[in-house]
């Protein structure tokens, strides 16, 4: 436990998901910040602010089933100088408060921290009304906000700790709970902005985001011990700011990426990369892989991830049909750019 985090080990955290640890971690950190509040609309037990409510009363508001006023309330206490929590599912964060979000609070560059619990299909069995696998297009085209998807609790501790050092609207996506875990302690480096090399490797990139990262970094073992490949994995947490330097660097190494994500194929994770990939002039092999462009079908998650070919079986087919792509790998750039 690092210092000033909460009371809880690596191994709690096999049995915390990544909503619990993060009612938890702000919950420590309301002792320490007095303007931090936190607000609901009616879901306070299933986004686990209410471990925050319970310890402040006073600093938490629940604004009943109305998110567009969630959203208006939070910009209303930002502007008066606190720092507002704002937890509910990134369906109804991105699109049923999304003019409030993008107007009342990413246009005034308020300092309001959103946590969309829910992210892209982990609500499965929920239906397609509570998939959520639009909300990284959307959000990521809104100025002035920072867009980070974590991969495990872990990773959501440091989030949520970290995005107390930006002053402005962050917002921070992350599963239903049951999320494998990635990470064995906190202490690996994490920085918004910062992507984190989770296996090295000169063969090919896989970038994944979320529950992604640990598909990827089980199927680069896989991978290695059956077909002697060398996969590198990536996990770009933070999905605004992009980081730029590792991703040009995997291309330039590597020259062949593939992106995987719980999100639609269209302005999510794949094509964050891929568009820093097209401004760089350097040419790939690419592939981004996720749902695409439909709506998903209905199911527990671990069964939607795997027929949309984005769990560890999924990566393994993808990887090995890239490579075996007639791949011209130029080492000369100067006609690419």
């Amino acid at each position: 436990m690092s210092e000033g985090g909460v009371a809880w080990t690596v191994y709690d955290a096999d049995k915390m998901t990544q909503r619990e640890i993060y009612g938890a971690v702000l919950s420590e950190l309301g002792d320490r910040h007095p303007e931090i509040v936190g607000l609901s609309a009616d879901l306070a037990k299933s986004t686990k602010i209410g471990v925050f409510g319970d310890k402040f009363p006073d600093r938490f508001f629940n604004v009943g089933i109305a998110e567009q006023n969630l959203f208006g309330m939070a910009a209303g206490l930002a502007k008066a100088g606190l720092v507002p929590f704002v937890s509910t599912f990134s369906a109804f964060a991105s699109m049923r408060a999304c003019e409030f979000l993008r107007t009342d609070i990413c246009y005034q560059n308020l300092n309001c921290k959103i946590i969309a619990t829910h992210g892209g299909t982990s609500f499965g069995q929920a239906g397609s009304t509570h998939h959520s696998t639009e909300d990284i297009s959307i959000v990521r085209a809104f100025a002035n906000l920072t867009v980070i998807v974590p991969a495990d609790a872990i990773e959501t501790a440091n989030a949520v700790r970290a995005c107390m050092d930006v002053d402005g609207p962050v917002y921070i996506r992350i599963g239903r709970g049951f999320e494998p875990r990635v990470y064995e302690s906190e202490d690996y480096g994490f920085e918004i902005g910062k992507a984190v090399e989770m296996c090295p490797g000169t063969d090919i990139t896989v970038i994944g985001t979320g529950v992604s990262v640990y598909h990827a970094v089980e199927a680069a073992k896989l991978l290695k011990e059956d077909d002697g490949l060398s996969v590198r994995v990536i996990n770009l947490h933070t999905i605004k700011p992009i980081d730029e330097e590792i991703i040009l660097k995997a291309v330039e190494d590597t020259r062949r990426i593939v992106t995987f994500e719980d999100h639609n194929v269209i302005g999510g994770l794949g094509t964050a990369v891929a568009d820093v990939i097209a401004a760089s002039g350097k040419g790939c092999a690419f592939e981004k892989v996720g749902l695409p462009d439909v709506y998903s079908i209905i199911g527990y998650p671990e069964d939607i991830q795997n027929y949309y070919g984005i769990d560890c079986d999924g990566i393994m087919a993808k990887v090995r049909e890239v490579m075996g792509r007639d791949f011209e790998a130029d080492e000369d750039w100067e006609d690419e750019v």
